[in-house]
């Protein structure tokens, strides 16, 4: 009993959502200090980088022909190792066309990853436990990466241990997680069988546009934000450890009541909740002059990655559910569409102006609170918005 709870599709997906922060997350931590101190990047190569970083995001939508060649959970584990790979080697090529290679073939696994973890979650989980599950899982990384940053932080200010070796550390467990995952857990079979070739439906606008907006927005956190914090506020690789430490302190304690949170609001509410709290939150980062008013700004927007479930839950609702494998891909590929292009474009604008950045954060935040409002309150298959409904066909889920 106890060993085929342990062998469940839950306790699989707990287990990814273990692996994968050990290693994105140190690559995240340690990664502005280590291209500024050792290969001395400004901000066209970061942000030169970080669009090579999301060029896999953008062809993520090749899962779906991946996945007529080998199944969807052992490629998921794959992604993983893959993953795990290109962190451990990081430190090993401290140059900028070193770090662009290592960056992408770490990219090519988080990214494959995470569209095959969604789309396993969403065919694994039914509609009315995925928000609560959701959000356990998020608490489940938020745990793990408290764990990992206060390890980094142990390993970088008391024992002064190498940039290079925390890679290697990090890397090596979640390639040593993946094997466990591989050997460990059988196949679980897809409650739907899944379609073998790209989906795209026209009733999914809204869907795809508060993806692509999304991606555009979250790009700039994840890109400019931690910048900002070493550029410009000389905050050190053990002071953002910390600052990800109270980041992750509040996903462990809040992320599954956010989950239920959604249930219990709709997702359109929690989608205004977030986006509106992020126009704020963009417009301040455009001024702030105070090291600790920014960094306050970094864990308040971090805050409201949560509420992200509610896009997530949105699509499950109005989707068919053979599309959920296909429309993964494709929705990361729409979520990177303007990741590839935006870190490098605003990179030349940081060199003029950091302000402007945060400014066309803002006006991305805007267009996605705007979008929001066309969520319906129940929203189901043919009831895909408020405005500009496309009709069903016939036949179709």
């Amino acid at each position: 009993m106890n060993q085929a709870k342990w062998r469940s599709p839950v306790a699989l997906l707990t287990l990814m959502s273990i692996a994968m922060p050990i290693a994105f997350n140190t690559w995240n931590a340690l990664l502005n200090n280590f291209v500024v101190e050792r290969a001395a990047f400004t901000g066209l190569e970061i942000g030169i980088l970080q669009s090579l970083r999301e060029v896999p995001g953008f062809i993520a939508f090749t899962t779906v022909f991946v996945l007529l060649l080998i199944k969807e959970q052992t490629f998921a584990v794959f992604s993983l190792a893959l993953l795990g790979a290109g962190v451990a080697a990081t430190g090993f090529f401290p140059t900028p066309y070193g770090l662009y290679f290592t960056t992408v073939i770490m990219s090519l696994g988080f990214h494959y990853f995470e569209a095959v973890k969604q789309s396993l979650s969403l065919q694994w989980l039914s509609r009315e436990e995925a928000p609560q599950v959701l959000g356990k899982l998020i608490s489940v990384a938020a745990i793990t990466s408290l764990v990992v940053y206060g390890v980094l932080w142990v390993l970088l200010e008391i024992f002064k241990l190498d940039y290079v070796w925390n890679f290697v550390i990090a890397g090596s467990v979640c390639v040593a997680l993946a094997v466990v995952m591989w050997l460990g857990f059988p196949h679980f079979p897809s409650k739907t069988p899944q379609h073998g070739h790209l989906v795209i439906r026209k009733r999914y606008w809204l869907y795809y546009a508060l993806i692509f907006f999304s991606g555009a927005r979250r790009q700039i956190f994840m890109v400019f934000a931690a910048f900002l914090m070493v550029e410009k506020f000389g905050y050190s690789a053990a002071q953002l450890t910390l600052l990800f430490l109270i980041n992750y302190a509040f996903n462990w304690l809040f992320a599954e009541k956010i989950g239920v949170l959604i249930s219990r609001i709709g997702e359109r509410n929690a989608l205004t909740i977030e986006y509106a709290g992020l126009v704020i939150i963009f417009t301040a980062y455009a001024f702030v002059e105070n090291a600790y008013l920014a960094a306050g700004l970094y864990v308040v927007d971090h805050m409201f990655f949560a509420l992200y479930i509610a896009m997530t839950t949105y699509f499950q609702k109005i989707a068919d559910p053979a599309d959920m494998a296909s429309s993964a891909g494709v929705s990361f590929t729409i979520n990177h569409i303007a990741a590839v292009v935006i870190p490098a474009a605003l990179g030349l604008v940081w060199v003029a102006s950091s302000a402007a950045v945060f400014i066309v954060g803002t006006a991305f935040a805007a267009c996605s609170l705007v979008l929001a409002q066309n969520v319906p309150n129940r929203p189901a298959p043919g009831n895909e918005v408020r405005l500009g409904k496309v009709p069903l066909l016939k036949g179709a889920t």
